[in-house]
């Protein structure tokens, strides 16, 4: 079976299977996959650019319990909750929708929430599924308490989506057999199933299929505390000689994203192999980042690059998303979903239905004087686009 890699930041494809259609199947214990944790293998669900070993390193450094997992605590406790009622009762835990930017740790809650039910986890993506025979293929397979992770809910087809309601729901699909008049729905019973959303866009789901969700929670952008932690954590797994500053300095660089701390880690890690002792100190970790353009304040080549357009280009601008994306040649999906949510929390840029605008700390970031009269005052931008006051 071919897998093609993703192209995208945070994107999923879909494993081709031996007829070419593009599907998903399930991966059995005769075929590599585990019999307690069966997967519906779609792609790799890492960083785009890590090699094998990097992304076998990011599988093993994920925690299994909510007792290892780090950060989130309110989340951890709520969930915590639902799961241990539902072992108690001996049924199915309510399904769950997991919201927030990438790297934060919905794949891993997914993976989690099969391990503390006890349960086989099949994990699959929206864009795997764009017709209801495709969900209908899925759903008829699981079998009874399986976990189903559903990655990028939001970019599953239409049809796919008002399939869904009914099943989850009442665990049961109206198949469709025979076509124009004289089709006829016949309905078929699903065994009791657990559906794990993840979404980087809460906001695209259709209203019907959210209000289906019995527990949903949205992942925040981790505090430098917690990165830190679990840095030293994934230092110890990968045998890493690293000091409380090293780990510190890679902390305070990371955006407030374990996935970005973990693979910061294994690049700092490269440096201290090639050019030092093998340890990470704070000299080490950054003459590494440095190395690896991630300034002081986490902010890599497209941060700047968009804070340079805005400022340079634009004038502070506003400017729409999409020739903002042109400018910096990326995709806007990728401006929208990674770079804006860290600009604005670092009070960087400010969004508004007229465009995107650069503070005045974005000027003096990229080494310009801001101008005298603001482009747009705080009470033009929207309430969640206000820059955190921290």
């Amino acid at each position: 079976m071919e897998c093609p890699r993703s192209v995208g930041r945070r994107s999923v494809g879909r494993c081709r299977g031996g007829d070419g259609s593009g599907r998903s199947r399930y991966r059995g214990p005769a075929e590599g996959g585990s019999a307690s944790t069966g997967s519906l293998v779609t792609d790799v669900l890492g960083d785009p650019y890590a090699g094998d070993d990097d992304l076998a390193a990011e599988g093993a450094l994920r925690p299994t319990s909510l007792s290892e997992f780090v950060g989130q605590d309110r989340v951890k406790d709520q969930l915590g909750l639902v799961l241990r009622a539902a072992r108690d009762r001996g049924g199915v835990a309510d399904h769950v929708l997991l919201s927030g930017p990438p790297g934060l740790g919905k794949t891993t809650l997914a993976t989690i929430i099969a391990q503390e039910l006890n349960a086989p986890l099949r994990i699959t993506s929206g864009p795997a599924l764009q017709h209801s025979g495709d969900v209908a293929a899925v759903l008829s397979s699981l079998q009874p308490g399986e976990v189903l992770f559903l990655d990028e809910i939001h970019r599953t087809a239409r049809s796919a989506q008002e399939m869904l309601y009914l099943a989850m729901e009442d665990f049961r699909i109206d198949v469709m057999v025979g076509k124009g008049p004289g089709a006829t729905a016949i309905p078929l019973d699903l065994a009791p199933f657990t559906l794990v959303g993840a979404t980087t866009r809460a906001g695209l789901l259709p209203g019907p299929l959210r209000d289906r969700f019995g527990f949903t929670a949205h992942l925040d952008f981790y505090e430098t505390a917690d990165l830190q932690v679990i840095i030293e954590r994934s230092a110890r797994l990968l045998r890493v000689d690293i000091d409380g500053a090293g780990a510190a300095e890679i902390a305070g660089r990371c955006r407030g994203t374990p996935r970005i701390a973990n693979r910061l880690l294994r690049r700092v890690r490269d440096w201290a192999q090639v050019h030092g002792s093998g340890a990470i100190d704070r000299s080490a970790a950054r003459a590494a980042l440095d190395l690896y353009e991630v300034d002081e304040r986490g902010l890599d080549r497209i941060d700047r690059a968009v804070l340079d357009a805005l400022v340079r280009r634009f004038g502070g601008g506003p400017v729409g998303l999409s020739t903002l994306a042109v400018a910096v040649a990326e995709e806007p999906e990728t401006i929208e979903t990674v770079s804006e949510p860290f600009l604005v929390r670092l009070g960087f840029l400010m969004r508004s239905p007229r465009g995107r605008v650069a503070t005045p700390a974005a000027w003096r970031h990229v080494g310009e004087s801001p101008p005298e009269t603001p482009q747009m005052s705080f009470e033009d931008a929207g309430e969640d686009d206000r820059p955190d006051p921290g």
